[in-house]
């Protein structure tokens, strides 16, 4: 039975060493001529308001730029700290969000009022707790240029300082540089293989209005992947791209946060039970199959153990991680594993901003 371990481990393998020598970069050029939207949805996001204002206000070298920011009523300090950092920065401009409609999930219903507010040929979309360098929307914006796509998710480096983030968070890039040949993806009009990170996201006005806006994907948690697969269901092309030098954030702090993030989301992640289910044979083959066997006297499952770290490693290597965090992946799979199965367990009961999801 060695197969079943030799065989994913060099699949991946070999994805993740196509990916590691192809992967888009972000690079430096001159001013954006382009009008740009950068729209921000925020509910219950008082901690994060003078930095996200100030990483913002810092942006360089765009020549036409909007600032659109929603509180999407917020139950703390949120709008108050808004107003007070906004103040006098005429390209900044503040929405009261509209009481949630039925059918629709907060964050979509936000980006659908920020986007019929908006104006720009680029509509770019950020969450508040990300923080840009103040290059980032420059380069990202001539990435989109040069590749000459409709969307752009540059992924952004995923701080840790807990264990139980350094155990989780890395899984998010590596899942794709180690599953799907990026160069192929963007070009390909499949919808399966589509890759995005709502966390930042860039697309051209045109190819969102094509799709009816984020009315598409309005009851949809995992909406930056759907948002994708539509769009390339509908003909456009697009792709992630290495954020790590231009964009962090730290999505939790926490294990709690962590289960109640995860939970939300990873059981859409997959499709269905069945997705569901090859995800995780996926991971026990992969991360927890290869040393339990190594353990217990295959030469084969050491081989695969270490081909399977060395992916882990390239992840590492190209978003500014710690590479030795890759030689936990087998704890790393089986707490995904884990997390997997509790979102469909709690799914419809997980409370995230305020509201149940």
């Amino acid at each position: 039975m060695d197969y079943l371990l030799i065989i994913p481990s060099s699949f991946i393998l070999f994805i993740s060493f196509i990916n590691f020598l192809t992967i888009h970069n972000p690079s430096k050029t001159t001013q954006i001529q382009e009008s740009i939207s950068v729209v921000v949805p925020l509910r219950n996001e008082a901690t994060n308001v003078a930095e996200l204002i100030n990483t913002l206000r810092a942006q360089m070298n765009l020549a036409q730029v909007e600032f659109l920011l929603l509180d999407d009523n917020s139950e703390d300090e949120t709008l108050a700290l808004l107003q007070q950092h906004t103040a006098g920065l005429s390209n900044f401009h503040i929405l009261n969000g509209s009481t949630l409609e039925q059918g629709w999930i907060g964050k979509t219903w936000a980006l659908q009022q920020l986007f019929e507010r908006s104006s720009g040929e680029i509509i770019i979309s950020v969450d508040a707790d990300v923080r840009l360098v103040p290059d980032a929307i420059n380069r990202a914006v001539t990435l989109l240029k040069n590749t000459q796509l409709d969307f752009l998710s540059p992924y952004p480096k995923q701080l840790s300082y807990s264990w139980s983030e350094r155990l989780i968070q890395p899984l998010l890039q590596w899942s794709w540089m180690s599953t799907v040949i990026l160069r192929i993806a963007e070009k390909a009009s499949i919808s399966s293989m589509a890759v995005a990170n709502g966390q930042f996201f860039i697309v051209r006005r045109e190819a969102l209005a094509q799709v009816g806006g984020y009315e598409c994907v309005r009851n949809k948690v995992l909406d930056d992947v759907e948002l994708a697969r539509i769009l390339v269901k509908q003909g456009l092309y697009g792709c992630v791209a290495n954020g790590a030098e231009i964009a962090s954030t730290r999505m939790y702090s926490s294990w709690g946060e962590i289960q109640a993030g995860y939970g939300k989301s990873l059981h859409a992640a997959f499709g269905s039970v069945f997705g569901s289910a090859l995800a995780i044979t996926f991971l026990f083959l992969t991360g927890i199959a290869p040393l339990i066997a190594g353990i217990t006297g295959s030469y084969v499952a050491w081989y695969a153990y270490a081909a399977v770290t060395l992916t882990r490693v390239m992840s590492s290597m190209k978003t500014g991680r710690n590479p030795l965090d890759a030689l936990l992946h087998p704890i790393s799979s089986a707490l995904l594993i884990y997390l997997i199965i509790y979102s469909w367990l709690m799914r419809g009961q997980v409370q995230w901003k305020g509201r149940t999801l």
